[in-house]
C-alpha cells in the first residue's frame, strides 16, 4: 500500500529578501502594472506589458525580452489575495501552459523595511526550478534596486 513517502514530490524554490520599503510599496510594485513594468524580469531586458486583476479569480500576465532578445510571456491565476501581505497564484509560460506551478509572495514588516519570501513550487523538474531561480533572483535584485 503506498504511502505519503511514495508520493514523488515535485521540487519548490524559497527566496528570501529584506527590502528598503514598507509592506505597502513592495506589495504595490508586485500589482501595480505601471510598477511591474519597471522591475520584473531576470535581466535589463525591457518588461514590453503587464496586466493584473488582482483579486482570487483575477488573472495576470507579464510580457518581457530578455537581453539576448527571446521574449517571454508568462500568465496565471490568483488565488489567495490578502492586500498588503500575501499573493499567491498559478504560473505558466504561454509555450508550455502544461508546466503549471505556483508562486506565494509572502510581505511581513521588518522595522523600517520589509521581508519578502517567494515560494515557487510544483516545478517540472529540477532543471526547471534551477532555471526559475536565477530568474527570481534577477528579478529580486531588480526590485530591491526599482524600490530603493
Amino acid at each position: 500500500m503506498p504511502t505519503d513517502t511514495d508520493v514523488p514530490t515535485k521540487p519548490s524554490l524559497t527566496l528570501k529578501r529584506r527590502l528598503r520599503a514598507s509592506p505597502e510599496k513592495v506589495y504595490a510594485a508586485w500589482t501595480d502594472p505601471e510598477k511591474i513594468v519597471r522591475w520584473f524580469g531576470p535581466d535589463s531586458g525591457e518588461v514590453r506589458h503587464a496586466e493584473t486583476d488582482v483579486r482570487v479569480g483575477g488573472r495576470y500576465a507579464v510580457c518581457f525580452f530578455t537581453e539576448d532578445g527571446e521574449e517571454h510571456n508568462v500568465g496565471g491565476v490568483y488565488r489567495d489575495v490578502i492586500p498588503g501581505e500575501k499573493l499567491a497564484f498559478t504560473w505558466a509560460w504561454r509555450t508550455m501552459p502544461e508546466r503549471e506551478s505556483f508562486v506565494t509572495v509572502l510581505v511581513k514588516p521588518d522595522g523600517d523595511g520589509t521581508i519578502l519570501t517567494l515560494i515557487h513550487e510544483q516545478f517540472y523538474d529540477e532543471a526547471a526550478r534551477d532555471r526559475h531561480r536565477d530568474g527570481w533572483s534577477g528579478c529580486l535584485d531588480k526590485l530591491e534596486h526599482y524600490l530603493a
